[in-house]
């Protein structure tokens, strides 16, 4: 087993007994000759035992055990004894070493090269167990090098270079296997983008001081006829002594070959772009990455007795029990694309499959279960793992773009290097009788062969003069920093927060006046004329960034002239203003008139940063002044702590020429043609607001008690409030969530209906198709009639499933706004803080966007059970209940709406939203005039008494049946 020598002291003698017991006997004369040629005795150093003290004061020391450490192979003693390496087993050096140079070159003038082109193997078959490197590139040259480096870090000398020849295709991979039939000899495969080469390599023996001569001789070739990716290759099928090639091309098509013959080619189901391609041995598998993001393995057996690619059908009209469908093992989805695949095996009964991704690398079992994985802190570029010497582990190279080589022991950070360049493959052989030289190679052709370890210091800390210490000083020392660090805790909690400069400076200004000519086009509103308002945005810089990005977000239907500017560089001092208009396109109302404004950039040192802002638009914007309405069929009214407010002073923009300085009667008429009446009352401190859609009372709410707060603050008043009194109106909200649900049913069933018109129209295609292209014309059966009349249906379906898709948009929007209003109304009923409405907030409204693989009602659901079960629950026994780990569209929304309403019970009854640690503790609830419980179902198990709250009287069957289909919980609402 390969070991690294480091050397290490501070130990004692029992531990270097222990540490020394695992070493080979082959190993015993390396120790002893390290230890005379190391470890010579000090100055002053006697030969009797001494203890610690002593052996500082002299200067002496005592021997040093040799510290084990894993590498790929046995590392050559010589450079051991010449490279003496300092530093602690599994220690990261603080500053990452640079990596030792053994030799180096630079390939051609503007090359490219990737993780294919490099390979490393005896490729002409020598014997004596010294690789050659082996490089292929995209401009179609292929060279061979056997590196003999006169002293560590020299160059490429000419005699390095055993062949290079120019085959004129570009090399996409080269691989070294067993290639040729009738001979265990190995071969080099070169993979062309339309041919496969297989080459024999050879040298002869020079007469003259020029050297050995090399040369390459074609074996045999395949012509392909589809472009190919990269390929793989191994005993498929479990074949002795010969090795199997699997290319897969562009297309997603695996295409098999015996050596010299083609066995047969199969497409991989659903295959948009192609991924890393590896053969497993042990379980006569081929394991890829499909554009799905999800590692999938497909056996050979499997591959080899599915339908042909020439004779493929489509997947639905397989027959199950053909046995010629091409099923996968197994799938396992990691989320991201993955940039290399790598099979190591511990030993004949595992191995691991190891997938470098984006972000992260995995480690699966042969099943496809994980056996760990690593979150990686560098976007990694290549990487190459391999067995370790403590059982059960592996390490791994990972190469990144910050030109650094990680060495980690499974998810161990055991060792950091830089590279001059950033690799885009690695290998690891034995070069010159040296074992376990990394050679790396970059995208440009920078090739080079390193090794690990650090240059000793020959620095010595000179000695200090000791000296008395005053234990009473000291003492007074530590009791003041424990208490500057107790109040820096109690004020700032653990992760204090200092306060400093950004960077970056965002704000934004909304413009008080409307465009002179409007930036609408396209709009869907009646109105002849709709107005749009700038919005200019300035960034100021205090220090040079780069690469900033300003992204522009606000609530549709309202829609911005442009949403992305880029700053590439922005010097120190610099301000940046751009400008951009908002209007309303859609035919109804945004849920809200605030918009965000967030930029995100680089320092100087390459840490990407994020800062935002937020600006209000005015409410003009979207609406009109309008005629107030005496009659409406919503009303709500809020409650003040102070005397009316003229409604003049609080919407100026809104008021007529013939209004008295006194108005109490207010109306809006929005763009999408409902409309809005405020009135404040002149004797009690009471604003009504009313009208026809339930949802469209929440942004003239909102503007009002936001508009009275400003008022107020202006005039020095401190303590206004804002309360409600009335019932929450949670039959209009449960309308406005049925409507909804109904639309997200109704898209869910176009779609599958649309599936299969979809496959009858294929289906009915190949019919055709196989008339047609019969020799002997045959009567089409009316087919071009079934055809044109499926073609209709499918164009119907489209276009309804996208009338659907609009709908149900709108119908979000909507349900959001009521959801808006809902919440403010609970935090006003109950004087709710700011902390728990952002609670609130954050069960409620958990999405920005509704689709069909995850909605609103079964999201907003499961917050709400949790807030049941923690902080609102009042039982150990609510507690123990688990919620579902999977969110699946609900059979209808009784269980919603039921939840909704014991929330607002629980609140009711003196409930308290936190998520603090202590949430969990059953809590002692304060009932109101003796009210007892309302019961869930499935939570508690007592019946409804008649004397409960009559906040919720109208839903008190929501809480006490079981849920039931749609429209039979529906049947009993009353208004």
């Amino acid at each position: 087993m390969p070991f690294l020598l480091f050397v290490s002291g501070g130990v004692s003698q029992g531990v270097q007994g222990e540490l020394l017991k695992g070493i080979p006997p082959t190993l015993w004369s390396w120790w002893c000759w390290l230890v005379a040629l190391s470890f010579g005795p000090g100055p002053g150093a006697s030969s009797s035992r001494r203890t610690r003290g002593s052996s500082e004061a002299k200067g002496g020391f005592s021997l040093h055990p040799l510290f084990l450490f894993p590498l790929l192979q046995p590392w050559d003693p010589r450079e051991i004894c010449r490279k003496r390496v300092r530093g602690k087993v599994g220690q990261v050096p603080p500053d990452p070493a640079s990596a030792r140079d053994w030799w180096s070159t630079v390939l051609g003038e503007k090359e490219e090269f990737d993780q294919g082109c490099l390979c490393l193997a005896d490729v002409d078959n020598s014997g004596n167990g010294q690789d050659k490197i082996i490089v292929g590139s995209f401009m179609g040259y292929l060279r061979i090098f056997s590196p003999h480096p006169v002293k560590t870090g020299d160059g490429a000398q000419a005699e390095d270079l055993l062949l290079e020849v120019h085959l004129r295709d570009p090399v996409l991979q080269v691989e070294v296997g067993k290639f040729v039939s009738g001979t265990e000899m190995l071969h080099l495969a070169v993979l062309h983008s339309r041919k496969l080469c297989v080459y024999a390599v050879s040298g002869t023996l020079g007469n003259v001081e020029h050297g050995n001569q090399y040369q390459i001789k074609l074996m045999y070739e395949h012509n392909l006829q589809r472009t190919a990716c990269n390929m793989t290759y191994g005993s498929f099928g479990g074949v002795k002594g010969r090795d199997l090639i699997c290319i897969q091309s562009m297309d997603g098509m695996l295409m098999v070959f015996e050596q010299e013959s083609y066995a047969f080619g199969r497409f991989l189901p659903g295959s948009l772009l192609p991924g890393p391609l590896a053969y497993s041995s042990r379980t006569d598998s081929f394991i890829t990455v499909s554009s799905c993001r999800q590692v999938e393995s497909y056996k050979y057996q499997v591959l080899a007795f599915a339908t042909d690619a020439d004779k493929r059908q489509e997947t639905e009209q397989q027959k199950l029990g053909s046995g010629k469908r091409l099923v996968v093992d197994w799938t396992l989805n990691i989320g991201e694309q993955a940039l290399d695949i790598r099979i190591v095996s511990f030993n004949q009964s595992a191995s691991s499959v190891f997938v470098l991704g984006e972000r992260n690398f995995y480690c699966l079992k042969d099943n496809g279960q994980i056996r760990f994985m690593k979150k990686l802190d560098c976007s990694p570029s290549c990487f190459l793992p391999y067995c370790s010497v403590s059982e059960g582990t592996i390490n791994t190279l990972i190469g990144n773009h910050n030109n650094m080589l990680h060495i980690y022991q499974d998810v161990t950070l055991k060792w950091a290097t830089q590279l001059p360049h950033i690799p885009v493959a690695v290998k690891v052989g034995c070069l010159h009788d040296l074992k376990g030289v990394i050679v790396t190679l970059s995208d440009d052709g920078h090739l080079q062969c390193s090794y690990l370890g650090t240059d000793p210091s020959l620095f010595q800390a000179p000695k200090v003069e000791s000296r008395e210490l005053n234990y009473d000083e000291l003492d007074i020392e530590l009791k003041e920093l424990q208490k500057i660090i107790r109040d820096v805790n109690k004020t700032q909690g653990v992760w204090p927060m200092t306060e400093r400069e950004d960077d970056l400076t965002v704000s934004a200004m909304v413009s008080p006046n409307f465009d002179s000519e409007s930036q609408a086009t396209d709009v869907e509103v009646g109105t002849d004329l709709v107005p749009s308002v700038t919005v200019k945005v300035t960034l100021q810089s205090r220090l040079a960034s780069q690469k900033a990005k300003l992204s522009v977000y606000v609530q549709p239907p309202l829609v911005l002239t442009c949403d992305q500017f880029t700053f590439e560089f922005m010097a120190p001092e610099m301000t940046r203003t751009v400008a951009f208009s908002v209007y309303l396109k859609g035919s109804y109302i945004p849920s809200e008139l605030e918009g965000n404004a967030v930029v995100s950039y680089s320092r100087p040192t390459g840490i990407p940063r994020i800062i935002q802002c937020k600006f209000r638009l005015p409410l003009k914007l979207i609406c009109l002044p309008g005629q107030p309405s005496k009659t409406a069929s919503h009303k709500l009214t809020i409650d003040t702590n102070k005397p009316p407010v003229s409604l003049l002073s609080l919407f100026p923009a809104f008021a007529n020429q013939s209004d008295d300085d006194q108005v109490f009667v207010m109306g809006f008429h929005f763009f999408g043609g409902s409309r809005v009446t405020l009135l404040a009352s002149k004797t009690s401190q009471r604003y009504r607001i009313q009208s026809e859609q339930f949802e469209d009372l929440w942004l003239i709410t909102n503007e009002l008690i936001l508009r009275l707060q400003e008022y107020f603050e202006k005039q020095g008043i401190k303590d206004f409030a804002c309360s409600f009194s009335g019932s929450v109106p949670l039959q209009e909200y449960f309308e406005l969530i049925d409507h909804h649900f109904e639309l997200r049913i109704n898209g869910e069933k176009l779609e599958e209906l649309l599936s299969e018109r979809a496959v009858q129209f294929r289906a009915i295609q190949r019919r055709l198709l196989t008339r047609f292209k019969d020799k002997t014309p045959a009567p089409l059966q009316h087919l071009d009639t079934l055809l044109d009349g499926t073609y209709k249906q499918v164009i119907a379906l489209a276009d309804a499933v996208e009338e659907n898709q609009d709908n149900l948009f709108q119908s979000f929007t909507r349900l959001k706004s009521a959801t808006h209003l809902v919440i403010l109304l609970i935090g006003l009923w109950q004087k709710l803080s700011a902390d728990q409405v952002a609670i609130l907030e954050a069960a409620f409204l958990p999405l920005q966007q509704d689709t069909q693989e995850l909605g609103w009602e079964e999201t907003v659901d499961a917050a709400i059970s949790h807030l049941l079960k923690t902080c609102l629950s009042k039982s150990s026994k609510e507690q123990a209940l688990n919620l579902s780990s999977q969110l699946n569209m609900p059979k209808d929304t009784s269980r919603l709406k039921k939840h909704i309403t014991l929330l607002c019970d629980r609140l009711a009854k003196g409930g308290r939203l936190c998520l603090s640690t202590d949430a969990a503790a059953p809590q002692t609830m304060v009932m109101p005039g003796g009210c007892t419980t309302i019961p869930e179902s499935d939570l508690e198990e007592r019946s409804v008494e008649q004397d409960s709250t009559e906040l919720f009287a109208n839903h008190r069957h929501l809480l006490a049946e079981t849920p039931m289909p749609e429209a039979s919980s529906l049947h009993g609402v009353s208004d």
